[in-house]
C-alpha cells in the first residue's frame, strides 16, 4: 500500500518539534503563524467552492444527511464504545484523543480524489465534504463539550467563538469575494494545496512543541501506540463496511455509495488540528496523535479500495459518467 510522502513530512515535523520545540517568543510566533495559515486556508476554501454548486448539492439531501449521520452520530457512538478499552488497550489521554477523532468532520480533497478514481459521484463528494466541514465548525466543539467534558482541555463558549472566527468567518469571507477571486484560485490549485499542507505542518509543529515543553510524551509507550493502531484499524474497517453496505440498504446507487463510503468514513486533519489546538491547549499533541495515525491509515486503505472500485464490472467509463452525476446532484462541475 502506498505511503503518502506528505505523511513523511508530518513525521519529520514531529521529530523537529521533539528536537527543537518552540519556546517562549518562538512559541508565540509559531502559534500566530499557524492560526493565520489555517484562517487563510479556509478563506481559499470559501473562494473555491461554487455557491451554485453548493445550492444544487442540497437537492441530493438524502446522501448528505447519510454522510453527516455517519460523521457526527455513528463515529461518536463508536468512540464512546471504545471507553471499555481503557486501560487494557488505551490510556485515558489516548482515549480522549480517539474520542475527539470521532467528532471531527470529514475530509474534502481526499474524498473527492478517491471518489473520482473509483468512478463515483464526484459532485456529491464535493458537496458532502464541504457540508461536513461547515457543520463541523459548530458541531465538533459542541460534541466535544458534551462528550469530553473536563477532559476536553478547558472547553468553553470562548472556544467555540475562537473556532468560528478562525474557520467559519474566513470561509464566509471567501464566499463573498469569490466573484472577484474565484477564477484566480481555480487557476492556481497548487497554491491551495501548498497552503493546505503547509498550514497543517505548522499546526502539528506548534501542538507537538507544546507537548514537549509540558513533558507529556513520557505517557505514551510503544505498546500503547500499537494498541491505538489496532483500535483505529477496527474503527476504520467498521466505518468502511457500514458506509458501503448501509448505503446499499438505503437504496443508493453505485456512484452514490462510493461518495458516501469515502466521505462518511474519513476524518479531516485540516479541520481537526486547529480545533484540537483550541480545545486541548498544551495537551493537543496527545489529542491529535490518534487523528494523525488514522489519517495515514485511511489514505492507504482508501487508495487501495478506490483503485479496485475503478475496475468494477459495473463501473461507468469516465466519458459516460458525467450525465448521471449531473442528474444526481444537479451539477457536473468540479471545484477542484
Amino acid at each position: 500500500m502506498p505511503i503518502d510522502p506528505y505523511i513523511l513530512l508530518l513525521l519529520a515535523t514531529v521529530g523537529l518539534a521533539a528536537l527543537l520545540p518552540a519556546r517562549g517568543t518562538g512559541a508565540d510566533v509559531a502559534s500566530g503563524a499557524s492560526t493565520g495559515a489555517i484562517a487563510f486556508l479556509f478563506f481559499l476554501y470559501g473562494a473555491r467552492l461554487s455557491t451554485r454548486e453548493a445550492m444544487d448539492g442540497v437537492r441530493h439531501w438524502r446522501l448528505h444527511v447519510t454522510v453527516l449521520a455517519c460523521t457526527f452520530v455513528v463515529f461518536p457512538l463508536l468512540g464512546l464504545a471504545s471507553r471499555g478499552l481503557v486501560p487494557v488497550f488505551l490510556t485515558d489521554p489516548l482515549y480522549q484523543g480517539l474520542l475527539f477523532l470521532t467528532l471531527v468532520p470529514s475530509t474534502i480533497q481526499s474524498s473527492i480524489a478517491f471518489t473520482s478514481i473509483a468512478r463515483g459521484n464526484v459532485p456529491a463528494a464535493i458537496c458532502a465534504g464541504s457540508f461536513s466541514s461547515l457543520v463541523g465548525i459548530v458541531v465538533t466543539p459542541l460534541l466535544a463539550a458534551a462528550l469530553l467534558g473536563s477532559g476536553g482541555g478547558g472547553f468553553s463558549a470562548d472556544s467555540v467563538v475562537k473556532i468560528v472566527l478562525q474557520l467559519l468567518v474566513p470561509f464566509v469571507a471567501g464566499q463573498l469575494l469569490r466573484r472577484w477571486i474565484g477564477g484566480f484560485v481555480a487557476r492556481h490549485k497548487k497554491v491551495l494545496q501548498l497552503v493546505d499542507r503547509g498550514s497543517i505542518l505548522l499546526v502539528v509543529y506548534t501542538a507537538f512543541s507544546e507537548g514537549m515543553v509540558e513533558g507529556i510524551w513520557h505517557q505514551v509507550s510503544p505498546v500503547r501506540l500499537a494498541g491505538l493502531l489496532a483500535v483505529e484499524a477496527v474503527l476504520l474497517a467498521v466505518m468502511l463496511l457500514l458506509t458501503w453496505y448501509g448505503a446499499k440498504g438505503l437504496g443508493f446507487g453505485r456512484e452514490d455509495r462510493i461518495a458516501i463510503q469515502f466521505a462518511g468514513s474519513k476524518k479531516s486533519l485540516a479541520a481537526g488540528l486547529p480545533m484540537a489546538s483550541v480545545l486541548f491547549g498544551a495537551h493537543a499533541s496527545l489529542a491529535v496523535l490518534p487523528l494523525m495515525l488514522f489519517h495515514q491509515m485511511q489514505l492507504m486503505v482508501c487508495a487501495v479500495i478506490a483503485k479496485r472500485r475503478s475496475h468494477d464490472p459495473q463501473a461507468v467509463p469516465p466519458e459516460d459518467s458525467a450525465a448521471p452525476a449531473r442528474t444526481a446532484v444537479g451539477t457536473g462541475s468540479r471545484s477542484g
